[in-house]
């Protein structure tokens, strides 16, 4: 069984203990309800059995929120995928899917991330990160849980100011005029933008549109130390994590990095973007 198998294993049993206590039922009470072992309980929410759908059903009704069961199926259904289609994660809602993404960062050291047309998750306002979210719900029809997804995402963000921690991010110049928000809270962001360029633990490049670059912007993506990527293209995430393949985005990193600014010159980009808005 991979680690990250059996670490999204592990998150779906704490998202069913988590519901199981929020409900108020003890092990005992809430097995006896199902017709179960206290034992399968046990091993379900610690991450030591793999629950079935039928299990799954049976744990959103018995803690009194059927509706809960396209979440836990949809957290279910990814354990494995290597390419994770977005419809088939976001049926079980935006706290499934950044929770994962969550798993991963708590074990990553080292980021190298790129970012064509946002602002990275890592450095969002939670205003700018609902409108994101919010967006993109609506692309794929699942416009449910966005509250808990932009939660999710700003605990990631603790990283920031861990020792230790290393986040190496490059984004694009278009991404600090993205109007994916209000003028306001793209003035906000870009603000929070330029606080964290200060950080001990980021080293920001901004990759201006004047750049000469070795290659052309693309698909964003994340490498977590040199074991796995993570890459995005409009209906698909990709986990990736052979030695050739992070390999590649490694070099497809190095590249750009060719082309960005760094310190003080990227901040004067970032400053020049925040200007134009007319706060």
């Amino acid at each position: 069984m991979s680690t990250d198998y059996q670490r999204s294993r592990v998150l779906l049993g704490a998202r069913l203990r988590e519901l199981r206590t929020e409900a108020g039922l003890t092990v005992r009470e809430f097995a006896a309800g199902c017709g179960w072992a206290p034992s399968k309980v046990s091993k379900l929410e610690n991450g030591k059995q793999t629950a079935t759908s039928t299990d799954l059903d049976m744990w959103a009704v018995r803690v009194g929120h059927p509706e809960y069961a396209v979440e836990l199926r949809g957290r279910l259904a990814g354990l494995e995928s290597t390419y994770r289609s977005w419809r088939r994660q976001l049926a079980g809602g935006h706290r499934a899917v950044q929770d994962a993404l969550g798993a991963q960062h708590e074990r990553t050291t080292t980021f190298r991330g790129f970012s064509a047309a946002v602002v990275p998750g890592v450095f969002q306002t939670p205003e700018y990160a609902r409108s994101v979210l919010s967006r993109y719900a609506e692309l794929h029809g699942v416009t449910r849980d966005v509250e808990a997804g932009v939660a999710s995402r700003m605990r990631r963000q603790e990283g920031l100011y861990r020792s230790g921690r290393r986040y190496r991010v490059l984004v694009a110049e278009a991404a600090l005029h993205t109007r994916i928000c209000s003028r306001a809270v793209l003035a906000d962001q870009l603000d929070r933008l330029m606080s964290v360029n200060g950080l001990t633990t980021v080293e920001l490049g901004i990759i201006p549109l004047t750049a000469e670059v070795r290659i052309a912007t693309g698909d964003d993506f994340w490498i977590h130390d040199d074991r796995l990527v993570i890459a995005e293209t409009w209906h698909t995430e990709m986990w990736l994590d052979s030695a050739d393949d992070v390999a590649l985005y490694g070099k497809v990193w190095a590249g750009l990095a060719n082309g960005s600014v760094t310190g003080r010159a990227a901040h004067g980009v970032i400053a020049r973007a925040r200007a134009a808005i007319g706060f």
